[in-house]
C-alpha cells in the first residue's frame, strides 16, 4: 500500500503514518513531531511486520507501549478508550463521549480523534458517526472505508457493528 513511517522515543511509540506514496513523504509527516528524528529501522522489526500483516488483512494486535506524554489528560482518555474497540466493530462519537462519562463531549473526542498521531495503533477508523455514517480522517475517508471494510472482511462478520 506504500510506505509507513513510525516514531518512537525511549517511552514508546510517538507517532505512525498511514501508508504514503514514498518513504520520503512518509518521513516528512514524521518529522513534524520531531526535530531529533533518526533512521532506525531494526528498532521497529516487530512492528512493521505486524502492520504488514494487518494490511494484509491479518488480525493483529496492537499492544505497544505508547508515549502520550504530550498529549492531554482528555486526548489520553480518548485514546485508550478507542483501543477497547474490539476488531472490526466500530463505535459512534457519541458513544465515546458516553464512556468517558461525558456526554456533552462529542465534538471534544472528534477533536481529540483529529489529533491521534498513531493510527491503526489507536483505531480512530473504528469511530464513526451516530447515523453510521464515516465522519473524519486524518488519512482521508477512503482509507477510513478501506481499513472497516479489511476489518469487517477479516473479522467474519457481516458488517461493522455500530453502537
Amino acid at each position: 500500500m506504500g510506505w509507513l513511517g513510525i516514531l518512537g522515543s525511549a517511552r514508546g511509540l510517538l507517532a505512525i503514518t498511514l501508508p504514503q506514496h514514498s518513504s520520503e513523504q512518509a518521513i516528512k509527516l514524521l518529522a513534524l513531531g520531531s526535530k531529533q528524528a533518526i533512521w532506525s529501522p531494526e528498532h521497529f522489526d516487530d512492528l512493521t511486520a505486524r502492520l504488514r500483516g494487518y494490511l494484509d488483512g491479518d488480525k493483529v494486535a496492537f499492544t505497544d507501549k505508547l508515549d502520550l506524554s504530550a498529549a492531554t489528560q482528555f486526548q489520553r482518555q480518548v485514546w485508550q478508550t478507542t483501543r477497547l474497540i474490539p476488531y472490526g466493530e466500530t463505535r459512534s462519537y457519541q458513544w465515546l463521549a458516553q464512556a468517558l462519562g461525558r456526554p456533552e463531549a462529542t465534538r471534544a473526542v472528534g477533536q481529540a480523534l483529529a489529533r491521534n498521531r498513531l493510527p491503526i495503533i489507536i483505531p480512530c477508523h473504528r469511530v464513526v458517526k451516530s447515523d453510521g455514517k464515516l465522519g473524519g480522517y486524518s488519512g482521508g475517508v477512503e482509507m477510513k472505508r478501506y481499513l472497516l471494510d479489511l476489518e469487517a472482511s477479516t473479522s467474519n462478520k457481516k458488517g461493522s457493528n455500530l453502537y
